[in-house]
């Protein structure tokens, strides 16, 4: 595993992403969702950094405002040395070619009306890259070979694929770009366990044949486990964890992190019995109005007075491990 400062292809430094809803009942101010609020982490070129979380605590947010589809209020993204930030989208189109992005649902983020050779080539022809007709064929064959899949599916339409072979499709129009830097927005909760091990391995064979560097956002921590090389933990808009695979599952630093990894399942039924079972009360707070102090204090278990006025920083508690928690 790299160090997660040497060579980083991507910087995110301070992101704060709010979305502005319309103006409240009888002329009341508009409301704000802190969707992503005061983001920063660093991935080094080549490795797997896993962004998880509960659903709406901003990770797929975090990942849509790195590839530029969503404008960051503030902030920067700096990827291979330039601020997304700051470029015009004529200037981002050529940047995209090397950020790439497979998306979570397999069964809506392929055209329906175009065959599957179709959908692979057509990035191709639109930024020029292999202009002529027959040359594209034979790139399309090639990168359905990648994928594990059979070349003859180029003529297949999506509705006539299975779920795994669909995203497969995926991740071969998004390597079609030859890109450096994929996001991978939750590429496997919508499959079938099974094909979720096959789609994963998959993944970890092209990075390591090509070199690829993933931001893998998911829910799972269990998945996020076997491909990441370190891991960054998300609530209600902020990063309150982030270290290494191996520090985060065997020595987690905060309370949020604790009660997500009680909550994934071991399969030896002693094992589980003897392990501790934490209960987060209550719910999520929501972002439109999210608490003051640390955005944890009301389903915390340890949580201290000081905890409702201090927002914690993301600090070292160990070397290359950080937690936003006044009690770690």
């Amino acid at each position: 595993m790299k160090d997660a400062q040497s060579d980083a292809i991507l910087e995110v430094r301070n992101l704060v992403k709010h979305f502005h809803l319309g103006g409240g009942f009888l002329g009341n101010a508009p409301a704000v969702i802190r969707a992503v609020d005061d983001v920063s982490f660093t991935i080094s070129r080549g490795e797997t950094l896993g962004l998880v979380g509960e659903s709406g605590c901003g990770k797929t947010t975090t990942g849509r405002c790195v590839l530029q589809l969503e404008r960051a209020t503030s902030g920067q993204v700096i990827f291979e040395g330039r601020d997304l930030t700051s470029l015009s989208d004529a200037e981002l189109r050529k940047v995209r070619r090397r950020m790439q992005v497979i998306f979570q649902d397999p069964y809506s983020s392929l055209n329906p009306r175009m065959t599957v050779g179709q959908i692979i080539a057509e990035p191709l022809a639109v930024h020029g890259i292999v202009p002529q007709r027959s040359a594209r064929a034979e790139r399309v064959r090639k990168l359905l070979r990648q994928t594990e899949l059979l070349p003859t599916m180029a003529n297949r339409y999506p509705h006539e694929l299975s779920g795994g072979q669909r995203q497969r499709v995926g991740i071969a129009r998004a390597l079609a770009m030859e890109p450096s830097l994929i996001i991978c927005d939750e590429p496997v909760s919508a499959l079938d366990v099974s094909i979720q091990a096959q789609i994963i391995n998959l993944l970890e064979e092209l990075q390591a044949e090509l070199g690829l560097t993933y931001l893998f956002v998911a829910h799972d921590l269990s998945v996020v486990r076997h491909i990441s090389d370190r891991v960054a933990v998300m609530y209600l808009g902020k990063i309150v964890e982030i270290t290494d695979r191996k520090s985060l599952y065997e020595d987690p630093q905060h309370p949020y992190t604790r009660a997500l990894l009680a909550a994934v399942p071991i399969p030896d039924p002693e094992i589980e019995a003897r392990r501790e079972h934490i209960v987060l009360g209550g719910e999520v707070p929501s972002p439109l109005k999210p608490p003051t102090g640390c955005v944890f204090h009301p389903r915390c278990p340890i949580a201290i007075d000081e905890c409702r006025k201090e927002v914690p920083e993301l600090r070292l508690v160990k070397p290359g491990h950080r937690a936003a928690c006044i009690r770690a």
